[in-house]
């Protein structure tokens, strides 16, 4: 079995672009993956064709050698795009190598530790108390979904003196706790937008009373000693390792003692073999996975099959796909994803019966370029100066 070519897709899922790759074998096989979309995601495709004159001809089913082929070959470290790109590729080889096999992409990862996986939706904004109980459990009776995550910002952080910050998220997480239902589970993502650790602590403190599921990303990732001070201040779980690229990163962290819970992304650290690697550092520290997944449906099914099998596994970021949960702006509830895992009982089940990462992808639906542009919007503070988006 040879590869033979690769094809991209400018896609969406929501308002957000997606570039969805396809890798062909001579013998009729594809692999499908998708790419993390850090932007510009119009440089993606561009790359991925350089990439490609690397493995044309390799086999798809030696999947670390062709993805270490892919990481090695450059001089230095590859960065967002680069990793994004070799992540969807590493991807198509999982996929591919399963279905020569003919079977789900969790039995050549060894199989699976556990029945189902847990997930738990984004609600991403901080909507009054009363609001945010009605959508949850809405969402609850729909899908089962017992576990969610939302902002701990009720105001501007910059517009209002920090203790306003902290009380007014302190007593938002009180009042939800009061009028939801006890066995919902919520986390709060703060979205790296705080430069000062002591407020990290203040923040994640004041919610701490409610027995938050975790505490996210409060600080900026790439100074590890802050991580293990913040940790070990704080009277609640922390989470972070949504922008950590290598097991190198995540070690650092792991040693720092900065995390409870972390977050790598199946889209953003270069594929599923380095995942393995990156849970296995963890479990050596008694520290669980929980990975990253704001992404499309593709991903999702991707990160069921290492959730799976994962050992030190916790829960899984999910969001429902397009005409599932939501209409696009423009009204269109399509997908390049005919079947994807929804949530049952909050949970995802495996397709035992179903070869590779167990969807089936609408190759017409990709065929027409679907490009949004996306960006974070960046606040400003006060005194004109930029905030963290």
């Amino acid at each position: 079995m040879r590869i033979a070519r690769l094809r991209s897709f400018m896609s969406r899922d929501g308002d957000r672009p997606r570039v969805i790759v396809a890798l062909d074998t001579e013998c009729g096989i594809t692999g499908w993956g998708e790419c993390y979309n850090h932007g510009p995601d119009r440089a993606l495709p561009p790359l991925l064709d350089y990439l490609t004159d690397m493995i044309v001809g390799e086999d798809p089913r030696r999947v670390e050698y062709v993805t270490l082929k892919l990481v090695q070959q450059a001089r230095f470290p590859p960065g967002a795009l680069g990793l994004a790109a070799i992540a969807a590729i590493d991807q198509c080889l999982w996929d591919i190598a399963a279905k020569a096999l003919g079977v789900p992409v969790y039995q050549i990862l060894g199989g699976a530790m556990r029945d189902r996986v847990r997930v738990y939706q984004g609600i991403y904004t901080a909507p009054d108390p009363a609001i945010a109980r009605d959508r949850v459990q809405e969402l609850n009776d729909r899908f089962g979904l017992t576990a969610f995550k939302l902002s701990p910002y009720r105001v501007d952080l910059h517009a209002h003196r920090w203790g306003e910050v902290v009380r007014q998220a302190g007593e938002y997480f009180g009042r939800l706790r009061e009028i939801a239902p006890a066995q919902f589970d919520f986390a709060f993502d703060a979205h790296a937008k705080i430069f000062e650790p002591w407020q990290a602590v203040q923040l994640g403190n004041a919610l701490a009373p409610n027995d938050p599921l975790f505490f996210e990303e409060p600080i900026r990732p790439e100074h590890f000693p802050a991580w293990g001070e913040l940790k070990s201040r704080l009277a609640c779980p922390l989470a972070t390792g949504e922008s950590l690229y290598s097991r190198y990163e995540f070690l650092a962290l792991l040693n720092a003692r900065g995390a409870d819970i972390i977050q790598p992304d199946v889209c953003v650290v270069g594929g599923v073999g380095e995942m393995r690697r990156i849970w296995t550092l963890a479990e050596a520290h008694y520290v669980t996975l929980a990975p990253h997944n704001p992404m499309g449906p593709l991903a999702t099914a991707a990160n069921l099959h290492l959730c799976l099998a994962a050992p030190n596994f916790k829960i899984l970021e999910y969001r429902l796909p397009p005409g599932v949960d939501t209409v696009r702006k423009d009204g269109d509830t399509g997908s390049y994803v005919v079947d994807p895992y929804l949530p049952e009982d909050g949970h995802l089940l495996p397709r035992p019966d179903r070869p590779g990462w167990g969807v089936t992808m609408d190759e017409d639906y990709l065929a027409t370029d679907r490009y949004v542009r996306w960006e974070r919007k960046m606040p400003r503070k006060p005194d004109g100066s930029w905030g963290y988006p």
